[in-house]
């Protein structure tokens, strides 16, 4: 088995890694400085329209999606050591390189289910950088984790549907920059295969009957990176059924095709969050003395900075041989590692960050340093895209299929 990276991946590594030392760690307090004397939080610092416009110009821009047409035209497992590498930033980077969720996914369905029509409309623009987006799936009256729970509905009216429900945790909501919305409802609620009771439909921010009614915060944090998590209630909004994803009836089934790409472009994020822990525990421990002797030669640090980086090899070749199984055989054939990838590591590397914060004292829990914002985002990713649990239970049953 050949582990080697091929020339384009060495290539835009390189890229990358320069444009990650030269402006993306620089902006880092700058952004926050910025985001402190704007109006509103959730405005764009400039210096991330800066970011932007100077990773457009060297070609790091749209990474994430393979077609061609609209990407970069890089493979799951060309990506993947980029999508590390952003992660070491994930406030910035993902964002500066237009990799960050929730638009990747809303790009996705786009490219894959959108007519042309919605494509000209939504997809160019996001793919320019010009617009953000949302995705409306949870809601806080049932357990999401069971999607086929949903119940805002979408009911035919002649020409439009009828949107009503209520959501929460909709990434993106609060940017000012968000003007789409793809939400998911149930078309035919009472039907009998209750996998096809659900569509996706695109509704524009500024409809009737949209309202954003609050910021949802993450362990204290306002979650600038993805445009913030809001509650958005939809009260009998109407959009014309041209507005229709796909057809009828395949929300669910888009939703999984979604949510299979985005799992593992988290888990490769996770991995740039853990070795920037890692780095950060190293220098903190060469830095730093307590009893008589550096905390470098303290066994305790030295079995965490150990375990630490174990731990990431192990988790960075199996996303790497789940990246190659989504290439070679598809989502669906790689749907067991896509699982295992999942559970494994957001638990794994909010126990990296959790060692980093301890070995950094109080300055771990501080802002002066990213590692409690990091672990915040970290431990969210045990929820997202699916409880670990779902996916736990999933798996199980597909390894225990083997002897009944």
């Amino acid at each position: 088995m050949d582990f080697a990276f091929d020339a384009r991946t060495e290539e835009m590594r390189a890229k990358l890694l320069a444009f990650m030392d030269e402006y993306v760690y620089p902006a880092e307090p700058v952004a926050e400085e910025q985001r402190a004397a704007l109006a509103s939080p959730w405005d764009t610092p400039a210096v991330v329209e800066e970011l932007k416009a100077e990773a457009r110009r060297q070609g790091l821009w749209n990474l994430f999606l393979p077609d061609t047409e609209y990407g970069a035209g890089l493979t799951n497992l060309q990506y993947a050591p980029l999508a590390e590498i952003t992660g070491r930033s994930p406030h910035l980077a993902p964002t500066a390189t237009n990799c960050a969720a929730p638009d990747t996914g809303n790009m996705e369905v786009l490219a894959q289910f959108g007519d042309e029509a919605q494509k000209k409309q939504w997809l160019e623009p996001l793919l320019a950088g010009e617009i953000r987006s949302a995705f409306a799936m949870t809601e806080p009256e049932v357990a999401s984790s069971d999607a086929t729970n949903i119940t805002t509905l979408i009911e035919r009216d002649g020409d439009e549907y009828v949107i009503t429900g209520r959501k929460w945790y909709i990434s993106g909501a609060m940017n000012p920059d968000c003007r789409i919305f793809i939400v998911m409802g149930k078309t035919d609620p009472d039907g009998a295969d209750i996998r096809r009771q659900q569509s996706m439909v695109l509704v524009p921010r500024d409809t009737p009957g949209v309202t954003v009614r609050r910021a949802m915060r993450v362990f204290g944090y306002e979650d600038h990176s993805h445009g913030g998590h809001a509650e958005v209630v939809f009260d009998r909004v109407r959009v014309p059924v041209t507005n229709l994803i796909g057809e009828e009836g395949g929300g669910f089934a888009i939703a999984q095709a979604r949510l299979g790409p985005g799992r593992i472009h988290h888990c490769m994020r996770l991995i740039g969050m853990a070795e920037r822990a890692i780095e950060l525990m190293c220098r903190r421990a060469v830095s730093r003395t307590a009893f008589g002797k550096p905390l470098a030669q303290q066994g305790v640090v030295q079995n965490w900075i150990a375990d630490a980086r174990v731990t990431v090899e192990q988790l960075r070749l199996l996303v790497l041989k789940t990246a190659w199984l989504m290439d070679t055989v598809g989502n669906r054939g790689a749907h067991t590692e896509i699982q295992a990838i999942k559970i494994a590591t957001p638990r794994a590397v909010v126990d990296i960050l959790d060692r980093a914060i301890q070995l950094h004292g109080a300055g771990g829990v501080s802002q002066d340093f990213p590692l409690a914002e990091v672990y915040a985002a970290a431990r969210t990713l045990m929820l997202a895209d699916g409880p670990d649990e779902v996916h736990q239970r999933s798996l199980a049953r597909r390894e225990l299929k083997k002897y009944l």
